[in-house]
């Protein structure tokens, strides 16, 4: 008989997620009821967001429940259907958890073409990554040709995406990314402009040498002291959609502010968090742009694909807040 597996949350985590903090299950095969599909799960999604869903505190989304399937992005192939519009056979990806197989609905999942682009890409720059990019450099960033966009965490499956979108609309593209190697990427295969390497020991003097005009959109990922240093080089006016704050995620303390606070009263920024949803009725739009700027070769993705399956779950994960993984993390089942 076959089985489902599945990581289930245990506890809430302390700092970084451990192992302890999740279990591996095994259940009879879900079956779907009317006007649902199951799908077999091939790829999942490690994103940032990961470590605020199993947090207690208050976020845009309740916390994953203690004993429920861990919440995740996935793709797969439906394997059985009693849903009019998906059959077996169809390649989806959506909200489906990290399991083997799961039952939906249809919500907030979407039928993906594996003959465009390989499955594992539909959970990255062509799925929630991409659209996330998309929306926050052009629905708040708002570039001007001309103007300079900085985007923290550049190499990753978000900011590698606002550079490249950034130079389609004619603006300038800087990047800032952890170590030479995601910094020669970043120039050399996606075209930004320049790279700053925060890990390097200089990153106020390269961001200054980088952006010798200021900045006027920061796409902001990461917090920190590389949003103090930022904050230092914006031009009046200035943009930045905030859509992740990721060294701050395993704090066990209080945070502090960024110590250059002021800079977004003396020029006038306008700073703004979001999440992707916040633009669902334009989703068409994302997906349709993405895809053909994909097609026409002008946006460049990279995953990394990681073996173990679910039981590699937890140490997979931690990658993102170790800066170990290089491209869109991707967990194969």
């Amino acid at each position: 008989m076959t089985m489902n597996r599945s990581v289930r949350l245990k506890s809430r985590p302390v700092g970084m997620v451990k192992r302890d903090d999740f279990e591996i299950t095994e259940e009879p095969l879900p079956e779907p009821g009317e006007g649902e599909f199951r799908v077999k799960v091939e790829y999942v999604s490690l994103d940032p967001a990961m470590r605020g869903w199993i947090s207690p505190g208050k976020s845009y989304v309740p916390p994953v429940e203690i004993g429920a399937v861990m919440r995740a992005f996935a793709a797969g192939i439906v394997d059985k259907s009693n849903h009019p519009d998906y059959k077996p056979g169809d390649a989806v990806a959506g909200m489906l958890g990290v399991q083997h197989y799961a039952v939906s609905k249809g919500a907030r999942c979407f039928k993906v073409d594996p003959a465009k682009a390989p499955l594992e890409r539909w959970i990255g720059g062509l799925g929630m990554p991409g659209q996330t990019a998309y929306f926050g450099l052009l629905e708040i960033g708002k570039p001007k040709p001309g103007e300079t966009v900085v985007v923290s965490a550049a190499s990753g499956a978000v900011g590698s995406l606002v550079g490249q979108i950034a130079k389609i609309h004619g603006a300038r593209a800087v990047g800032i990314a952890g170590g030479p190697e995601k910094c020669r990427y970043v120039v050399e295969e996606l075209g930004f402009d320049a790279c700053v390497d925060y890990k390097g020991g200089n990153l106020n003097e390269e961001l200054k040498a980088a952006c010798p005009d200021g900045i006027d959109v920061y796409f902001e990922n990461v917090g920190g002291e590389i949003l103090d240093a930022v904050l230092a080089r914006m031009d009046m006016f200035g943009r930045i959609p905030v859509c992740g704050l990721i060294s701050a995620y395993n704090s066990t303390e209080p945070v502090p502010g960024p110590m250059n606070f002021r800079s977004i009263l003396v020029n006038r920024l306008t700073v703004r968090g979001f999440i992707v949803f916040d633009f669902q009725d334009k989703m068409a739009e994302a997906n349709e742009k993405l895809g053909t700027w994909h097609a026409e070769g002008k946006l460049k993705m990279r995953e990394d694909v990681r073996e173990g399956g679910v039981d590699a779950f937890p140490d997979v994960l931690n990658l993102l807040y170790t800066g170990g993984n290089f491209g869109k993390l991707v967990l194969k089942l």
